[in-house]
């Protein structure tokens, strides 16, 4: 019987490889998107696109526009792509018997999400995280005395707002959000992962890091083998948590070769790209058979027009923009498809939505694509584009 799936994201390139890896299963695919148009729309993998709320606008009118589609399409499984996570999740107590989110709900995310509370978690684990305190308790200003570190609001994504000091800094709270987190900076390799777990086990799990950024967002990532240290806190976390669904983390490898997790996205990222179309959408149509997940053949994605921006963005020094040149030639891009060729074609209409705040009101393009969705707490608004302070730990790993 075939089943029809929501995804409740169509703009990214993430939820475009979801899109083609459902199709592909036999499923009838559904996007609910608030922009009009997106990179999923001309798919021919998208059976029908419908525009909803924005929840950071009306989060009511979206929860209710997210649960009339999946009672006039007849939604067996509703997957959330990105941000927008955090809001879908208040629905898992409130969907039909036979419908399955394939998420935890909102109070698990939500923990997950808040940088201070993931560090909390983690700890009691006995896993590696940096020392991370509240901007407003004194252990905070005890820390920024005598370490290197940064300051991130609790909620943030994309890098938004996130700031690097020096150890000797006083803290200013009167100039930074009492909700902000203060994080002893670890210097590492810089490298982030994408899962897909099933009730505390771990179906796959894949490495990789940024090699071109715009901003702080990587738009080219290569897969990287195993690292002990990071595969072996990550099937830790999964297993203590008994998560359910996608979850991401950000680590940095220090020399020694030890694991510190900075931060979890509770969601899919960019890591997605490099798993076998066929075995993801099994993962998540039947997540309890555990099928194995096997990795494409191709090693190195990119959102090759982001790509050669930033390589002429270098033009005039030459090591840059040849390294750039380089990953360019190299790399596959994540929207390209010969069977599906619509949405590379038509990339930059749309994508208007998120390129025209991006132009014209000075925001970095990872805002742009989220200020809408994401969750920056109950009630808040993402900050203005003066915010776009960020450093290595503050580095996105793909949107």
């Amino acid at each position: 019987m075939t089943k029809t799936v929501l995804l409740t994201l169509g703009r990214l390139p993430k939820a475009l490889e979801l899109a083609r890896a459902l199709k592909g299963a036999g499923c009838r695919v559904v996007i609910a998107e608030p922009f009009r148009w997106h990179v999923c729309k001309p798919s021919s993998a998208v059976d029908r696109s419908v525009q909803v709320a924005a929840p950071n606008s009306n989060t009511q009118q979206y929860l209710d526009d997210l649960m009339r589609i999946i009672a006039e399409e007849r939604i067996d499984v509703v997957v959330p792509v990105s941000e927008e996570a955090l809001h879908v999740a208040r629905l898992k107590p409130v969907l039909p018997s036979h419908v399955h989110l394939f998420s935890p709900g909102q109070a698990k995310l939500l923990q997950l999400h808040d940088k201070l509370s993931f560090a909390h978690i983690a700890k009691s684990y006995g896993l590696d995280v940096p020392e991370t305190f509240s901007a407003s308790d004194p252990a905070a200003t005890a820390l920024a005395l005598v370490y290197n570190h940064i300051i991130k609001p609790v909620h943030s994504c994309s890098g938004i707002g996130v700031e690097q000091h020096v150890e000797g800094t006083t803290l200013n709270l009167s100039r930074t959000a009492p909700d902000s987190v203060v994080q002893a900076f670890v210097p590492g390799r810089h490298v982030s992962s994408f899962s897909v777990a099933h009730e505390g086990c771990e179906i796959v799990t894949v490495l990789y890091e940024g090699t071109v950024f715009s901003g702080t967002v990587a738009v080219c990532f290569t897969r990287i083998e195993k690292l002990k240290p990071v595969n072996d806190w990550i099937s830790r976390f999964i297993d203590k948590s008994g998560h359910s669904g996608f979850i991401s983390f950000d680590f940095i490898v220090s020399d020694e070769g030890r694991a510190w997790a900075i931060e979890c996205n509770p969601r899919a990222t960019s890591g997605i790209h490099f798993l076998n179309n066929a075995d993801l959408a099994l993962a998540i149509l039947n997540p309890a058979r555990r099928h194995p997940v096997r990795f494409k053949n191709k090693r190195s994605f990119q959102q090759s027009y982001t790509t050669l921006t930033e390589a002429y963005r270098h033009i005039f020094r030459p090591r840059q923009f040849l390294a750039r040149l380089k990953h360019l030639i190299s790399a596959r891009d994540a929207v390209w498809s010969a069977r599906d060729p619509l949405p590379f074609l038509l990339m930059t209409p749309m994508s208007w939505d998120i390129l025209k705040p991006s132009m014209f009101s000075g925001i970095s393009l990872g805002e742009a694509a989220t200020r809408d969705i994401a969750w920056f707490g109950p009630g808040a608004k993402p900050s203005g584009p003066e915010t776009g302070k960020v450093s290595l730990h503050g580095a996105s790993h793909g949107k």
